[in-house]
């Protein structure tokens, strides 16, 4: 099942970009085509998915419940990490091996590097630290849903609970979530293993080169034939880690039409070793969970001078797949259907994917020198930050009140606190109370 990016349950984003294209060995490149700006559309999906069992040969989670009291339905929900409510002391601080392959595409003789963009995302706000209590710059709504919208607005407070504790940017959107900011020992920290690059060809009828209006070239490759790619790397993962794979403005088309375009990452899981992981295991199966995401160049989607998808650059896709993977590692954590008009595109689905609604809502973190020159047509779309995206947390999907500890200030509410990591930086009244149905 395919969705478009701004929600989605396997978290796939699209972005487009041509910067740090190389070319491959051989033909001459082929001349890309011109995508608009409004077929450029970043989508998202769900691949996968496995039932989840009392195993430890997975990445660490727990096990959770609650009641939405809206329809009366307990939801239950496995998620990475220590259980917050439940754990203490050092049990609260777990870490997670995120085994990074880089992959090098060539496409219609281009090259697309991930081991380019490898140093810049280990620098990221991803897996370096950094202080959540503020951020410079956020998003703001524009005109939306007509351009310029998704807009870069003022910064403020983030994260206040956590201000002064350096954070990797999961561990300071977890900790935000479950109220654990602050002297908390609750962690989950992410620790980055570099595997060898892999390379993928791409033939002539599985991917095209796009162009952005801002001259920004990026590879189109269709989807089914790029997860078969994806599912061959997985057979020698580690079920225990979770394995990433970085590409480098790749995005992908669903269905025959390379402008039904793009998806920029997911996430997924599958059942591994004999039997689908379901024969011979002594009830402790393999499950393997797995995110594919790209590096997206300033100009593929993002606008010039803080424009229309301000946000949608460099880790955003990035840091979509790896919150939604940490929120439902398994891709079957299910709850109340909801709607928003920040993620039309996927319509009204069931689903707890935390980066879904909020897909180009994003904030400004961390220092990148990484892609920061001009656009290829003149213009200039980076800004000297990385931009990772808003996530929702777990009370907005279960119309609870939300958290009331860590991060107080919210409004306007009925009840003081916060339903995604930004609080009143995101500027859509939709995330100052619980998510509504599809009625």
């Amino acid at each position: 099942m395919h969705r478009c990016l701004t929600q989605s349950r396997v978290g796939v984003l699209a972005v487009l970009t041509l910067l740090w294209v190389g070319r491959a060995s051989g033909a001459a490149p082929a001349e890309p085509q011109v995508i608009s700006d409004d077929a450029l559309k970043a989508k998202s999906t769900t691949i996968g998915g496995a039932t989840v069992l009392p195993t430890t040969r997975t990445v660490p989670h727990w096990f959770g419940q609650t009641l939405d009291p809206n329809n009366g339905i307990t939801y239950g929900y496995n998620m990475v990490g220590a259980d917050p409510y439940h754990c203490s002391g050092a049990a609260c601080d777990v870490t997670v091996e995120v085994d990074i392959t880089p992959i090098i595409v060539n496409v219609q003789g281009r090259t697309f590097s991930g081991s380019d963009v490898l140093a810049a995302t280990l620098a990221s706000p991803q897996f370096a630290t950094n202080d959540y209590g503020s951020t410079p710059a956020a998003t703001a709504p524009g005109a939306f849903p007509f351009a310029p919208a998704l807009i870069r607005g003022p910064g403020g407070t983030l994260s206040q609970g956590d201000v002064g504790v350096p954070l990797q940017l999961q561990d300071a959107t977890m900790r935000a979530q479950f109220n654990r900011t602050g002297s908390s020992t609750y962690h989950l920290r992410l620790h980055p293993n570099v595997k060898p690059a892999v390379t993928i060809n791409v033939p002539s009828n599985q991917g095209t080169l796009l162009q952005s209006g801002r001259g920004v070239v990026f590879a189109d490759v269709d989807i089914g034939w790029w997860s078969a790619q994806i599912q061959n790397l997985e057979t020698s993962a580690d079920p225990t880690h979770l394995p990433l794979y970085l590409t480098s403005d790749v995005l992908l088309f669903i269905g025959k039409d390379i402008f039904n375009c793009c998806v920029i990452g997911y996430h997924g899981t599958r059942a591994a070793g004999g039997g689908g992981g379901s024969s011979e295991s002594d009830g402790n199966a393999k499950v393997q969970t797995f995110a594919w995401a790209s590096y997206i160049s300033p100009g593929i989607y993002a606008r010039p001078n803080g424009g229309t998808d301000w946000a949608l650059q460099d880790i955003h896709a990035i840091s979509h797949e790896i919150a939604e993977w940490a929120d439902d590692p398994f891709v079957n954590n299910l709850v109340e259907p909801w709607l928003t008009p920040t993620a039309p595109q996927y319509g009204c689905t069931g689903i707890l994917e935390t980066g879904d609604p909020v897909v180009a809502i994003g904030f400004a973190m961390g220092t990148n020198t990484y892609q920061q020159g001009p656009n290829p047509n003149g213009t200039q779309s980076a800004d000297g930050y990385y931009h990772p995206e808003d996530e929702v947390f777990l009370p907005w999907f279960m119309r609870t009140a939300p958290n009331t500890v860590s991060e107080p200030t919210q409004s306007p509410s009925t009840n003081i606190g916060r339903y995604t990591l930004m609080g009143d930086l995101n500027p859509f009244p939709g995330f100052r109370q619980p998510a509504t149905g599809c009625q």
